[in-house]
């Protein structure tokens, strides 16, 4: 119940540190409330089990973050390549749309062959004897 608490405060503490609001929801209940400043690691919380938390800060248990790469800012395009990009995906659409009416129009003239064959089979045949 007690990591249930410092995650639930953690999150709000995390909550207001990005939105800048200091005004934000009030935990309800007694959660205790925790300074920004201080980060709580949830993967050590939950790999310690509740009785050996007892006694310890979330700084003493903390592991320090993973690096993750930079964030990568990509350059803006320019209105040339933006347009150019559409025309493909426009022409590209319009070739995929071009292959499925042919294959349409050709499977249409192929079942209305089979039709026709098969009208003109029952008309030569004669009737069948009983």
């Amino acid at each position: 119940m007690r990591e249930r608490d410092a995650l639930i405060a953690q999150t709000l503490a995390f909550v207001q540190s990005v939105t800048g609001r200091k005004d934000g929801p009030q935990p309800v209940g007694e959660t205790p409330a925790l300074p920004p400043a201080s980060v709580v690691d949830v993967a050590s919380l939950l790999a310690i089990g509740p009785a050996d938390t007892i006694g310890q800060s979330p700084r003493d248990r903390a592991v320090p973050p993973d690096p993750q790469p930079p964030f990568q800012v990509l350059p803006p395009r320019t209105s040339g390549e933006f347009r150019n990009e559409l025309l493909a995906r426009v022409a590209n659409f319009r070739k995929h749309q071009e292959r499925f009416e042919r294959e349409r129009e050709d499977y249409c003239a192929a079942t209305m062959n089979r039709l026709r064959a098969a009208i003109r089979d029952v008309q030569v045949r004669p009737p069948a004897e009983k």
